[in-house]
């Protein structure tokens, strides 16, 4: 789990996948965090992907960095803890201005049944899951 989360931290900017009934949707984020073992994205409740996020949780993450790409496979699950709220934010306080903890719009998700390949054109994929 620490080696996906550092691989996302790394890349600044990652791209999720989620479905929207049969059409799927892109979008970069950036929030990544690691709180009591579980890997966690942040979002508002307000937007699209929120929605999509609770109506089919099976989302997917891509990624680059330093010629290697991460291709995330996972359940994306709502934890409406303000601890989760919190630590999020606290590691992103640039999002502050915008979320707060316990505001009604802040929504964190962990990712659960995680399966993440890390790929490049000259080694072997390695494979984690968790």
């Amino acid at each position: 789990m620490n080696e996906v989360y550092e691989f996302l931290k790394n890349c600044g900017t990652y791209y999720l996948a989620t479905a929207d009934g049969d059409q799927p949707r892109v979008r970069p984020f950036g929030t990544i965090d690691l709180f009591e073992d579980r890997l966690y994205i942040q979002t508002g409740k307000i937007k699209d992907v929120s929605r999509q996020m609770k109506t089919n949780p099976k989302v997917e993450l891509s990624g680059m960095y330093e010629g290697r790409w991460i291709r995330v496979s996972a359940e994306a699950v709502l934890d409406e803890r303000i601890e989760a709220q919190q630590h999020m934010l606290a590691a992103y306080p640039s999002l502050q201005g915008m979320y707060q903890p316990g505001d009604g719009n802040t929504e964190v998700f962990y990712l659960k049944n995680v399966t993440a390949n890390i790929c490049s054109f000259t080694e072997p994929v390695k494979t984690i899951r968790f």
